[in-house]
Order: structure tokens, then sequence, then C-alpha cells
């Protein structure tokens, strides 16, 4: 017999789809008990379609993946995740769920073209998704620095670079984020785009160190993913795991700095856009 290795399912990581298998949990025990109203089974049940019915309409909605990006995708869904651990990284497990996806990474590629960014740094890139997507809207002299951790990560996403016309615009730095900074740092190294998706505990010293330093250039912009880190942040405080309360802590931080403006989108599981202003 042959074994075929099925695609993972991912978990529900984001607020909305975190509320979307908790209704329909419900609906389910519900129509099984029959022991609502019609009424209140019908609005239920229009709770959970409109719900679970929002990400597969952005989905029809975006503009559809590169080729290189579509197959990028399928290799990280079905990589056995849960096998990897690489001696001496700081993330304990990799997961699927940690790819940004297609609509995050056509929202990122739209704001390379809109900001006509030329140079982009990455703070965590996993296997690349989001690196390739910003890197497709980038020049042909323009250039993407990645920071990632883990050997094994950086290497598939070097695999996947490889493969496309836009992989050359990338740079793959491996190692500690904070250390990547300080030598981009002392390299006189700056940016007028960031994406910062890596240890939720360290984004305050991220934040910190892209302005204090002047990796990021006046008028430039920093994306932050997990923002909403699965409704955490807007939870009660014991409801919270270390990770949720470092993100809440984080968006605090932001909110009470005057060098910058910004808006959080609920996009997936909350997306920062934050403008350095010209005076700063």
């Amino acid at each position: 017999m042959t074994n075929v290795m099925e695609k993972p399912t991912a978990r529900p990581v984001t607020p909305l789809g975190i509320l979307a298998q908790q209704l329909e949990t419900i609906v389910k025990a519900v129509n099984e008990q029959g022991n609502l109203s019609a009424e209140m089974q019908v609005q239920l049940n229009f709770a959970y379609r409109l719900a679970a019915g929002l990400d597969p309409y952005l989905e029809e909605c975006t503009t559809g993946e590169s080729a290189a990006l579509a197959k990028l995708a399928e290799k990280t869904a079905t990589e056995a995740w849960t096998q990897r651990f690489s001696e001496g990284a700081t993330v304990k497990q990799l997961e699927q769920e940690m790819l940004s996806g297609h609509v995050e990474g056509q929202t990122l590629k739209m704001f390379i073209h809109m900001a006509k960014a030329k140079r982009i740094l990455e703070i965590g890139m996993f296997t690349g998704y989001s690196a390739l997507a910003m890197a497709e809207a980038l020049p042909a002299d323009g250039e993407l620095v990645a920071c990632e951790v883990d050997p094994y990560a950086a290497e598939f996403g070097k695999a996947a670079f490889a493969e496309s016309d836009h992989g050359s615009k990338i740079r793959v730095e491996l190692g500690s984020a904070l250390e990547t900074l300080d030598k981009l740092v002392a390299a006189s190294e700056s940016f007028d785009f960031v994406f910062i998706d890596a240890d939720k505990k360290e984004y305050v010293q991220y934040f910190h160190t892209l302005l204090d330093k002047n990796l990021l250039l006046p008028g430039g912009f920093i994306c932050v993913d997990n923002t909403l880190f699965q409704g955490q942040v807007y939870l009660a405080p014991d409801e919270r795991t270390a990770n949720g309360e470092a993100i809440a802590q984080f968006n605090r931080v932001v909110a009470a700095d005057s060098r910058v403006e910004q808006v959080l989108l609920p996009l997936r599981d909350g997306l920062t856009i934050i403008r350095r202003l010209p005076a700063y």
C-alpha cells in the first residue's frame, strides 16, 4: 500500500477564524439538541455563515497569487513541521499557520507598490512567502533583506526564491533578529519599508531599534503582523498568553509614541500600518 501524505488542516489562529469555529460547534450542538426556538436557530445559523463566509470571500475577490507563491504556499502546507526542530533555534516549533498567506501577501505587495519602496526589511521570514510577495512588487534595482532565525526555514525559503524571477532581490540574514538589526545599523543600512512577523516578545525592541537607530527612514512605513493576536489583546488580561500580553504591550507602546501614526486593520490576525513622521 502506498502512503499518501494528506494536507494537514490549518487550525484557526485569527479572531475571525476562532469565532467561526466556535459558532460552528455551537450551531451543531443546537441543531442536534433542538433546544432553541426555530427563530433563534435561524439567527444563530446566520451568525455562523456571516463569520465563516468572510475569509473565503476575501480570497475570491483578491488578485490571485503568482505561480511561485502558490507553489511555496502548497509546499509549506504539506511540510511535516511537527518533525522539524532546528537545534539552537529560538522558534521551538514551526507550523504552517506561520505563513502570511494569499490575502496578506497581496496586501503587502500592494503596499510596496503604493509606497514605491526600494529597500525593504523583513523581520521574521519563515518560508519566505511574504518576502517573495513583496519582492514581486520591487523594481529591478530594489532589495529586500529578510531576517530568519531558523536555519531550516531559511533554506526552505532560499530554495523557493531560486525558482522565482524575483528571488534575486532577496538577501537572507540568518540569526537572531536583534543581532541582525545591530549588524545592519553598524553597516549604516536603512529602509523605507519594514515588515515585522517574528518573536512577539521582542516586538517592542524591534520597534525602538528601527526608530532610535534610524533603520527606518523618516516617512517610511512599518507593517506589523499578529497585532490582534487571536483576539487576546482586547480580552481580559487574565485570558492572555505571554505572547498575547506582549502584543497588547506593543500596541500600547506604538499608540503612545509621538514619532509615528498608525492604524490597526482587522486583516487575518491583525495588521498594523505604522508611518514614521517626516519630522522624526
